[in-house]
């Protein structure tokens, strides 16, 4: 699987969605996640992925990790794998 079908999936099911309910372009505030939601997403990124994901839960806007779409959060899994090589 993935790095997109592997966040697709664990989004979908945070959002309690089919993963075929989940695009790019959606947000996880358009998918009905609230904060406590996101921060178990990203619990669950960083295991699925083996990667430490800088995300301040209780100050989202200036962590250095994007978490506005489905796609800024995959780019930022590719740069982190990247970075951690």
């Amino acid at each position: 699987m993935n790095i997109t079908d592997q966040v697709i999936a664990i989004i979908a099911e945070q959002a309690m969605l089919d993963p075929e309910d989940v695009t790019l372009d959606s947000t996880l505030e358009s998918l009905g996640i609230d904060s406590l939601g996101v921060v178990e997403s990203i619990f669950a990124i960083e295991e699925a992925f083996d990667i430490t994901v800088p995300f301040n839960a209780n100050n989202p806007a200036e962590s250095d990790f994007d978490i506005t779409s489905v796609a800024s959060i995959i780019k930022g899994i590719e740069r982190l794998k990247a970075e951690q090589g």
